[in-house]
Formats: structure tokens, C-alpha cells, sequence
């Protein structure tokens, strides 16, 4: 087998675990994590299917979109962990409001 064909088979493996991981898990961290790992397989077949010469060069354009889709990965996930940051710190807040003062009893005067 081509070692090309294996690059292309394990970014297919790895996109294909990383979108199910993405729609069975309701953690938000875990969900980013598996939209990295599915970039990650998009990313492996892109370079796996860069088309090649006769002299063997590599086409240089999908190496070029495969850095900016590094690019463009690194900063989503940065968006998506400081939005599940914002997210836990909201929740955190709110519980903390519905909870009665401490001293209290939760009792009436």
C-alpha cells in the first residue's frame, strides 16, 4: 500500500472519530477537543493528497492551506476554551445567586 494511501485513510479515521466525538459528547471541552482532532484528519488527507510531480516535488499549495488551517485551529480553539471559560463562570454565578444567604435557614423572620 502506498504510505500516501495510509496518510489519507488515518486522516479519514481520525475526522470520522473526531465528528462523533463531537455530536455524542455534551461537554463543552470535550466537543472542542474533538473538533481539533477532526481538523487534524481534514488536514492529514489534505496533505496526503497534495499532487505530485513525476520528479516527486510536492505541490506547494495544499502545504500552504494546511498551515493556515493550523493558523485558523489554533485561534477557534482559543475562541471556544475562553467561551467555555465565560460559560462555567456564568453558571458558577447564577447557582451562586439561587442559593439563600448563609445564616439564614432558608425560615421567615
Amino acid at each position: 500500500m502506498n504510505p500516501w494511501a495510509v496518510y489519507a485513510l488515518s486522516g479519514v479515521a481520525m475526522f470520522s472519530v473526531g465528528l462523533v466525538g463531537l455530536f455524542s459528547h455534551q461537554h463543552v471541552v470535550k466537543r472542542i477537543l474533538a473538533s481539533n482532532i477532526a481538523g487534524s484528519g481534514v488536514l492529514i488527507v489534505l496533505v496526503a493528497l497534495a499532487r505530485r510531480a513525476p520528479s516527486g516535488v510536492p505541490d506547494p499549495v495544499p502545504h500552504a492551506l494546511v498551515l493556515t488551517g493550523i493558523v485558523v485551529s489554533v485561534s477557534s480553539t482559543a475562541l471556544g476554551v475562553a467561551l467555555a471559560r465565560r460559560m462555567a463562570r456564568l453558571r458558577a454565578d447564577a447557582a451562586r445567586a439561587s442559593e439563600p444567604p448563609p445564616g439564614s435557614g432558608g425560615e421567615g423572620p
